[in-house]
């Protein structure tokens, strides 16, 4: 019996999420997700080797017949294979470097952090709530984030907030009062976890809680790195969530739909710019 299993599984990107929280269920030790250049995306989960193969295979299996029944494209067959080193911790870990963002930051995990930059570091532990800086979903809402945070507003709503990145990189940026909700209760305590390594504790206040039942007042910039589904749901919402003149950044739009996204937005008082990168689209709105 190997120490660990190494799971690797290529897909599309719409299947991304819904494929990490199922491997995350199945007892996954960590997941990565990989883009290269001219290939589909992928992931790689690594598992112990106590799992029993068979058992994560069929249930898999099953998954991905459930997803193709709903209409989604098949991911190419995945790949169950022993760690050659048994050492999961360290391909795991391999994947997760300094990334430069935007004009200002570097994310970078706590076992690589840079002793010395000019840029504002943030410390992520890649775990199992979304946002490490290195997914061009989150890479777009940082760079618009700078954008909106000179000079900083004093109070911002982060929804979905993840592993906390957004909202930790809006009080490193100097906003100073951040509401960040998530319904995931590990994702939350991934997030304040987080948050103390930023020394940012002070700066926000966690909240589980369905994005769309706040009782908040309004503030000037609320952040949210969703699917499109979700926003869609929240067009309404974020009406209600950003002051007059105030700003909303949403991330997690694949390409194609963002003008769908736009024109709910518009439809209910915002003017919108997007900007795409790597098929990913990051819309601002302005609240006239």
């Amino acid at each position: 019996m190997p120490e660990y299993w190494e799971l690797a599984l290529a897909l599309s990107d719409d299947l991304e999420e819904a494929l990490t929280n199922f491997l995350w269920e199945q007892g996954a030790l960590g997941v990565v997700a990989e883009e290269r250049a001219n290939q589909r995306p992928g992931l790689r989960a690594f598992f112990a080797g106590t799992v029993d193969r068979g058992q994560l295979e069929e249930g898999l299996a099953a998954y991905l017949a459930g997803l193709a029944a709903l209409g989604f494209a098949p991911p190419a067959p995945a790949r169950l294979t022993p760690l050659a080193d048994g050492n999961w911790a360290e391909a795991w870990q391999k994947h997760f470097r300094p990334v430069a963002v935007g004009r200002r930051l570097l994310i970078a995990p706590p076992w690589d952090v840079p002793t010395a930059s000019r840029r504002v570091v943030i410390v992520i532990e890649p775990g199992r709530a979304f946002g490490t800086g290195h997914h061009a979903s989150t890479a777009g809402c940082l760079e618009a984030l700078e954008t909106l945070v000179e000079p900083a507003p004093p109070s911002a709503l982060d929804l979905g907030t993840g592993s906390g990145i957004l909202a930790i990189a809006a009080a490193r940026l100097g906003v100073d009062r951040i509401l960040a909700v998530d319904e995931d209760p590990d994702a939350l305590a991934s997030a304040a976890a987080n948050a103390r390594r930023n020394g940012m504790a002070d700066r926000i206040r966690w909240l589980g809680a369905d994005a769309g039942a706040l009782s908040a007042p309004p503030v000037p910039l609320v952040l949210a790195n969703l699917l499109t589904g979700a926003h869609m749901r929240l067009a309404a919402d974020y009406a209600r969530y950003v002051v007059p003149g105030g700003a909303l950044v949403l991330g997690g739009i694949l390409e194609p739909e963002a003008e769908v996204v736009t024109a709910a937005l518009e439809a209910h008082g915002f003017a919108t710019t997007a900007r795409s990168r790597e098929g990913w689209t990051t819309v601002v709105a302005r609240r006239a």
